[in-house]
């Protein structure tokens, strides 16, 4: 589940990512461009009986992501905004966070 909240003057959007559970064993991170694709940078917490993670991003910006899990395995968020092909011959999810 992606959530979008932005501040009360619109400056920042805070994205909320959550995911079940039993998607990971040890560890999961949403990793994207808005992180250089560095798996250490956003690593989700257990909460709210998930996987949990807020990332503050700019109004009016697009930027790819996906979830890395365990160490070993990329998953997509089916609430993204978009999908588009990546360059490893899988697609990236696509993040749209208005004004």
């Amino acid at each position: 589940m992606i959530t979008k909240e932005f501040t009360p003057k619109r400056t920042v959007c805070k994205v909320t990512f959550h995911v079940p559970e039993d998607w990971a064993q040890k560890d999961i991170a949403v990793v994207g461009e808005f992180n250089d694709w560095d798996a250490t940078a956003n690593k989700m917490e257990r909460k709210n009986g998930g996987w949990e993670t807020v990332v503050r991003l700019k109004p009016e910006t697009t930027t790819r992501f996906r979830y890395f899990i365990d160490g070993a395995n990329w998953e997509n968020d089916d609430q993204a905004d978009d999908y588009v092909d990546n360059e490893h011959g899988s697609k990236d999810c696509v993040l749209v966070v208005g004004k």
